[in-house]
């Protein structure tokens, strides 16, 4: 029997994908429910299963933009599996000829050389992809001998014999070669997003610094014994998380969004992480931010980050949210202007913690200090909100104990001013 397996539909809508990768080749032989290849979106990327067992029949080649629904490939459930290591260990051992004491070695290798043989996971190849490695070159220590992120990351730290070599051709030679190559989906309605953004809002970007001390002595203090409570570490991300939600509850605004002539407040944080993965920028959203401790914040800062370089992301978990926060100060940044990641209306950019001169009390003292930056839409956002916003967000990260009191003065709470 002839089974069709159909490209799914990543959401509502989207109506084509593009075959990214096809991890099995035409004439495998695939098992139920094997990843057989990747599908991009342009919002996401899925993976697509086998939905039962036989030979692989690709209709669709890699690069290919197709219909939803159309179908990318079929499987052949009559066709035979290949013959496995049991007969070619039966095999040998009807052979008449005294063995060798090497042939053992010989016989385990024919055993372990299947379909998968060779074969990188999905999480291999984007790094195999990443690092311009081959392939070939890699000993697979998987099931049946798959390829896997760790048997990547261990060849990595060996030198090649072509990497030696190109590196000593480096000198006195000059290139003009060119390459290629078509943009992902989810490249391809970035770029379209973000100049839709710039033509399309009043943007604006205000900026401030941030003395990191306080929270730099809270996780110098805590972090060994919040990582034994919590089983995460302790970063920055979930401190500017819950100054941003504080913030956003102080200057609604700034967490609202325009919809034609109205303007839609929400009165929750959904707080959007721009994560950069290997097919483009993304932005997972954490549902109900203000409702979350420190170490639920960080548990699902590195699932969703896991997700979205892994390529398993799904279109729910980056749909729907009210702000975002990006960190450009991971790859070295020490300031920026963000863009605004639509229909929302702010977005808050972090940079990197530099030790810097300033003035306290009189005197110039040396503390680690980052520029922070928030760009915001000025058709719903007014100069005075997206300034106060910044402060609020600064003085809850330099005073954290103040995140315990929506950013007001524990004092005046206690009496009532």
């Amino acid at each position: 029997m002839i089974v069709e397996i159909k490209v799914p539909s990543p959401g509502e809508s989207i109506t084509e994908v593009q075959i990214a990768r096809w991890i099995k080749k035409d004439g495998d032989y695939v098992e139920k429910d094997e990843e057989i290849a990747e599908i991009d979106s342009d919002k996401a990327t899925l993976t697509l299963a086998a939905e039962a067992d036989g030979v692989l029949q690709i209709k669709v080649q890699e690069g290919e933009t197709i219909a939803v629904g159309t179908v990318a490939c079929t499987i052949d459930t009559d066709a035979a599996k290949p013959a496995t290591a049991p007969a070619a260990k039966a095999e040998v051992k009807s052979e008449k000829a005294p063995v060798a004491k090497s042939e053992p070695a010989a016989a385990t290798q024919k055993q372990t050389k299947n379909y998968a043989s060779g074969t990188p996971s999905v999480a291999a190849e984007k790094l195999i992809k990443e690092n311009k490695t081959d392939a070939s070159q890699i000993t697979g220590t998987g099931k049946s001998g798959r390829i896997t992120k760790g048997d990547v990351l261990e060849a990595l730290k060996q030198p090649t014999a072509s990497a030696t070599s190109a590196a000593a051709k480096i000198d006195g030679v000059v290139t003009r070669d060119v390459r290629r190559e078509k943009m992902t989906m989810l490249r391809k309605k970035l770029s379209q997003r973000l100049v839709a953004v710039k033509q399309e809002t009043a943007m604006l970007t205000t900026f401030n610094e941030v003395d990191m001390s306080a929270i730099m002595n809270i996780r110098k203090q805590y972090k060994d014994v919040f990582k034994e409570k919590h089983g995460v570490g302790l970063g920055f991300m979930s401190f500017f998380t819950k100054a941003v939600c504080s913030a956003l509850k102080s200057y609604p605004a700034v967490n609202a969004q325009i919809e034609g002539d109205e303007i839609v407040y929400y009165d929750y944080c959904d707080v959007g992480i721009a994560v950069s993965a290997p097919k483009g920028l993304m932005v997972p959203v954490i549902r109900n931010a203000e409702s979350l401790t420190l170490a639920q914040i960080e548990q699902q800062v590195i699932d969703l980050a896991s997700k979205a370089r892994d390529g398993k992301i799904t279109i729910d978990e980056m749909t729907g949210g009210t702000f975002t926060i990006t960190n450009g100060g991971v790859f070295g940044s020490m300031l920026s202007t963000p863009i605004i990641n639509p229909p929302q209306s702010a977005i808050l950019g972090m940079h990197n913690i530099v030790e810097r001169p300033v003035a306290v009390n009189g005197s110039v003292v040396i503390r680690p200090i980052m520029y922070v930056a928030l760009s915001y839409d000025h058709r719903i956002i007014d100069g005075r909100e997206s300034v106060s916003f910044l402060v609020k967000v600064k003085q809850m990260l330099e005073d954290p104990t103040k995140m315990l009191f929506e950013g007001n003065d524990p004092i005046k709470l206690l009496l009532h001013l």
